[in-house]
């Protein structure tokens, strides 16, 4: 049953939603009035893209409903938001590269003559949209051969095409130089100009303050304050202590550390030629963080670290000697461990046992041959010190929990052996009791001298893991904190250019 609602384009009544028991989204409600630029501000997880898929139809809640032109849609589909008027501008690249400008843009609405696609009609509503926009590209150009900006112009021109009523840009500016940034800003008061409603997603809260007419702030899936610049210009500075501000009872309590000499450098580091170069330095026993919002650059640091992928410069020495890493097997034959984002698919191996991912990168020989018995034993002390719950050794991994597989892949860089050990995001998608158990893991093994360099976005991680964290921003090292200046506010502040 279809009931009206509102005179809003679109509204979000009372959504939660909830994954694998973790309430994502909890009673959410927003609007959205025609020509109104409504921003969504949030630290990374706080909920943003999780709502924009329920508005879109891409995720269905568990609690509330969506309500479109007035109509609430208790089974709202993507194709039921598309007919509705509503356009999505994902982060993802969503366009063909072998095909022109024009084709892209009109690939869901293409121009016919006589029933067989137009080249020459479609060229020609793409000058046209064009031009009523301000937008300057050759419909005729094939899309791999544009810019990465000038892809982004053509994402939104896409998502014009079918005449939206509700246009949701995630992160619209990502791909810009602080020039074209201003243009896609313009571009955005245009669109709204004609009455079309859009919901902005943006880290960078200096664009949110120059374009947005109302401000909605989420922390951990809540609705934390809404803002209206009818009211008066709206404090930046309230938005960030609203997005950071949380009970101590969320934070890990650590013991305090003893860190040794530096022990790990990183001098001069540029992914490519034109880029800043980074300098980083990590102590004996020491935990120093790496966080910044998403796209920040934090991933592709690391990675070039440990020989992932290429750098353009950069000097690396470890207990004052310098090393040669182009390569991971370069990094382990120098003690460094690496620990992925995404453990499934390349920190595991899952339908192999517990025993043989613990064992595999230090296989126990004798004689030439695999020894099973020492396997055994190496599995079983490695279950027995990081409390691995696993009904046998013989279990197949991606049985076991997500904390649990991280341990198991903990527990192969123990049997391994190194003296530091690169995270990145070592606690994503695991539940609050399993985090903490990672959290004393982690801090132990700092208790025997090793050394870790942690990745991490979730910002209670960061501050009650760390001794050390550096924030990135556009791939460079804007700020770095120790100690009590380790606060939610100072950091988030630093990461969103927020004075």
């Amino acid at each position: 049953m279809v009931e009206k609602t509102g005179n809003y384009l679109i509204e979000a009544k009372g959504i939660s939603k909830i994954f694998g028991g973790t309430r994502v989204l909890d009673n959410v409600s927003i609007t959205l009035k025609p020509g109104e630029i409504h921003s969504l501000c949030g630290e990374n997880g706080a909920g943003k893209s999780t709502l924009i898929k329920v508005l879109s139809g891409a995720y269905k809640p568990e609690e509330g409903v969506v309500a479109i032109g007035g109509k609430e849609y208790p089974h709202l589909t993507p194709l039921i938001a598309k007919r509705k008027g509503v356009e999505v501008i994902h982060q993802e690249i969503i366009l063909v590269p072998q095909l022109t400008v024009a084709e892209n843009i009109y690939t869901d609405v293409p121009y016919r003559t006589a029933g067989f696609f137009s080249m020459k009609k479609t060229c020609e509503a793409a000058k046209q949209l064009m031009d009523e926009i301000g937008i300057q590209l050759d419909p005729y150009e094939t899309v791999e051969r544009l810019s990465a900006a000038d892809q982004q112009f053509v994402k939104i021109l896409k998502a014009l095409a079918p005449s939206p009523k509700v246009l949701i840009m995630d992160e619209p500016t990502a791909m810009f130089n602080m020039k074209d940034t201003d243009m896609v800003l313009d571009l955005v008061k245009n669109i709204s100009r004609k009455g079309i409603g859009i919901i902005y997603i943006s880290h960078h809260l200096k664009e949110v303050a120059k374009i947005a007419d109302t401000i909605s702030v989420l922390r951990d899936g809540k609705l934390i304050s809404t803002y209206h610049a009818k009211d008066g210009a709206v404090n930046m500075e309230q938005v960030t202590c609203d997005m950071v501000g949380r009970p101590v009872d969320m934070f890990y309590k650590r013991e305090k550390s003893n860190t040794g000499e530096v022990f790990f450098e990183v001098k001069g580091l540029k992914l490519k030629d034109e880029d800043a170069p980074i300098d980083l330095s990590l102590r004996k026993g020491e935990i120093l963080g790496l966080t910044g919002m998403v796209g920040s650059g934090r991933t592709e640091i690391i990675r070039a670290i440990y020989g992932l992928d290429q750098r353009a410069a950069g000097e690396i020495k470890k207990d004052g000697k310098p090393l040669h890493i182009n390569s991971p097997h370069d990094s382990i034959q120098n003690g460094i461990g690496y620990v992925s984002e995404d453990r499934q698919k390349s920190g595991l191996v899952l339908p192999l046992s517990v025993l043989r991912n613990l064992t595999f990168l230090k296989l126990p020989l004798k004689n030439g041959f695999i020894s099973t018995k020492k396997e055994m034993d190496i599995s079983e002390e490695m279950i027995r010190t990081l409390d691995i719950k696993t009904p046998s050794m013989f279990k197949e991994t991606g049985m076991l929990s997500g904390g649990n597989q991280q341990k198991v892949i903990i527990g192969k860089w123990l049997h391994k052996g190194f003296d530091i050990l690169i995270l990145d995001e070592p606690t994503k998608g695991i539940d609050v009791n399993a985090k903490f158990e990672i959290y004393k893991l982690l801090h132990d093994l700092t208790k025997q001298g090793k050394s870790l360099l942690v990745v991490s976005s979730d910002m209670p991680e960061v501050i009650s893991l760390c001794d050390r964290v550096m924030v990135v921003r556009n791939g460079k090292i804007v700020g770095e904190f120790a100690g009590g200046e380790i606060t939610e506010e100072n950091v988030i502040k630093s990461a969103l250019e927020v004075k």
